[in-house]
């Protein structure tokens, strides 16, 4: 023990006197140096003079670098701190030695000691440049002999505008020898040819396999602000065909205190290649409707449920419930937002089908404005677990929505998708069933009933992204189940705004559908999400089709046949025109439903089928029905209403 903490003190405080010995021999060799200077480069004056002030100049100077603390400094990581030590050692010493030669020339301490104060100026000047150029010598030939036994990265960085030249000086002044930026990447043809800090500018078109297996490339940076998405995504595409990985620079209003940081240049995300336009959150619409106001968010741990909570917590409301059946999820929404500073709210572990328990929450709490997000969502585990669909999705729904009437809520927020769209499998059926259901309830409630409906998340639980994440990490394949399948993609924040801001445009009855933009093929997803990691298709990660899932379809749609879309202010916000609904029947049919679906009764999905024309399965165990064309009161006449139960 006694031995590892001499060990550590040796190697603690040698490179420091090290350093200081270095010190003192360059400030000798200065003090020598700035006679010669001064003499006009001879050696025409009194050696003995020099030998008599020397000791003192050197003593004066030790003095100063301790106090100034400027030998402490680590010598291979010298940077603008320790040239500002050096500086102020200097000054301090200097301003003790004229000190000194006055208190000697006054008091006569030391006979015949005297140095010119034409001297000392040299002398200030020259131990300052040798200190300092010492200081970088010593750093230089560092990082000269770890770059022969350390692996270095060659890099280029896309962009040599003021962005690009910030993203080198922060790269260079912490990346300790181990990134060598090699060229920018300008499309600006008056800086094609040119060097900015030595290193030179390339034009786009230089850049090919062969350019960067020669000088051993390795990452593209882009770093280019204020530059339109579609511009953005089109370079990163391009990019992306090469041998190389490619980072991004993220947008300066993200930069920690208006100074970027090596650890801010992260790998481009799928995210930044779908074109989503950025979220201004303080929203003055929905901030004067959310004031004062006690919300309830179900299904409040989910990937929407717990974006719009975090958005709810940007405005001023009263009181903020979170119902999720999902305990750890909710702990961990929990204890976020009281990490940010959040209070305001309680999380409580329901379940949105015990009836007993919600309605208890509605009496206790009052909500207003209830957004319902909670679902089953996953199309080919929903397919054989049918039960479990319709008791969360529907009377879920029906539970939720029938108390929001009940205790008088101003709001009530549906939350749906655009597989309710002409549905092909049990999940997307359930989700169109539960929005007829809203429909009905607008019919003759006070309550605001308002359905959003939009296409998949990125990043949601259970989508394609982080599956395909996951493969990749594992060496591949990808699994794509049919190479033609197509899917709309948004941002989670983006759907959960514009949750909320239908939810303050809403008058009651409406179906908002947003704009998803335009629809993504998987196949092309999973090839460029193999391409930002580096890797190359199919040489390094390969494409596994699969062939379509129980329920799923090619392509996802966001009317219904017979469904037209009148705008609204919002451009990315339209209004579904919906069908007519017999609305007294569709009611009583989805009350059968539901108490059906408590006896697990086969015919559960044929009364679904009947209450929506349109769901028509595909690659599933109940096409049958569809071909066989069994209606629900062929299989159980003796339930043909809930009177009859």
């Amino acid at each position: 023990m006694i031995k590892n903490y001499l060990t550590n003190t040796v190697s603690r405080y040698a490179s420091k006197w090290l350093v200081l010995s270095i010190d003192i021999g360059t400030i000798s060799f200065a003090f020598v140096l700035s006679y010669i200077i001064r003499f006009n480069v001879s050696f025409g004056f009194d050696f003995k003079q020099l030998y008599l002030q020397l000791p003192i100049v050197v003593g004066v100077s030790v003095l100063a670098f301790f106090i100034t603390g400027s030998f402490k400094g680590v010598v291979r990581h010298t940077g603008i701190r320790d040239v500002y030590n050096i500086f102020n050692a200097i000054c301090l010493s200097s301003i003790l030695l004229i000190f000194a030669v006055i208190l000697n020339r006054n008091m006569q301490l030391v006979n015949e000691f005297t140095i010119p104060l034409s001297i000392i100026i040299i002398f200030s000047l020259v131990s300052f440049l040798g200190l300092t150029a010492s200081r970088y010598l010593f750093k230089s030939i560092y990082n000269g002999f770890i770059r022969d036994y350390r692996r270095v990265k060659n890099i280029l960085i896309y962009g040599a505008g003021e962005s690009g030249i910030i993203t080198y000086d922060t790269i260079t002044s912490h990346s300790r020898g181990g990134i060598k930026v090699l060229g920018y990447i300008d499309n600006d043809a008056k800086k094609s040819g040119k060097s900015i800090n030595g290193v030179k500018v390339y034009g786009p078109d230089e850049i090919s396999d062969k350019f960067l297996s020669q000088h051993n490339i390795s990452e593209i940076i882009v770093s280019i602000q204020k530059i339109e998405a579609n511009k953005l995504r089109d370079i990163v595409q391009e990019l992306m065909q090469l041998p190389v990985k490619v980072k991004i620079v993220p947008p300066v209003e993200k930069w920690i205190n208006g100074e970027l940081k090596v650890s801010q240049i992260r790998q481009v995300q799928i995210e930044d290649l779908l074109q989503r336009p950025p979220i201004s959150l303080k929203n003055r619409k929905i901030q004067d409707e959310l004031k004062g106001k006690v919300i309830m968010v179900t299904g409040g741990a989910g990937s929407i449920g717990s974006e719009l909570v975090r958005q709810i917590c940007h405005y001023n409301y009263r009181h903020l419930i979170i119902i999720d059946q999902a305990e750890s999820a909710l702990y961990d929404l929990q204890q976020e937002l009281k990490r940010s500073g959040y209070t305001n709210f309680v999380a409580i572990v329901g379940d949105v089908r015990d009836k007993n328990r919600m309605n208890n929450l509605f009496q206790e709490y009052r909500p207003q404005i209830i957004f319902h997000a909670a679902a089953y969502k996953h199309v080919p585990l929903m397919e054989y677990n049918s039960y479990e669909a319709v008791k969360i999705n529907i009377n879920g729904t029906k539970v939720i929505s029938d108390l929001a009437d009940r205790h008088n809520a101003e709001r009530f927020v549906f939350v749906s998708t655009d597989k309710a769209v002409n549905p092909t499998n049990i999940m997307g059926a359930t989700k169109r069933i539960a929005e007829m259901y809203i429909s009905c309830m607008q019919q003759s409630s006070k309550t605001k009933f308002i359905i959003t409906r939009f296409g998949n998340v990125l990043g949601s639980n259970g989508s394609v992204i982080p599956l395909f994440r996951k493969q990749i990490e594992m060496g591949g394949p990808l699994t794509v189940t049919h190479k033609d399948i197509t899917r709309y993609f948004m941002t989670i924040p983006e759907a959960s705004h514009l949750v909320l801001e239908a939810a303050v445009m809403g008058a009651g009855g409406e179906i908002f559908v947003f704009d998803m933009g335009e629809s993504v093929k998987i196949f092309d997803l999973a090839r460029n999400m193999i391409h930002l990691s580096g890797l190359r298709y199919p040489e390094d990660v390969d494409i596994k089709i699969t062939g379509l899932r129980p329920g799923e379809k090619l392509y996802e749609e966001l009317l219904a046949s017979g469904e037209n879309t009148l705008p609204t202010h919002h451009k990315k916000i339209m209004i579904s025109k919906s069908r007519d609904l017999d609305y007294v029947t569709i009611r009583t049919k989805i009350d059968e439903l539901c108490i059906n679906n408590m006896f697990f009764s086969d015919a559960t999905v044929s009364l679904m089928k009947e209450i929506v024309p349109e769901f028509i399965s595909n690659n599933s165990q109940f096409c049958k029905l569809d071909r066989q064309n069994i209606s629900y009161k062929s299989l159980k006449p003796e339930l043909k209403s809930v009177q009859d139960l």
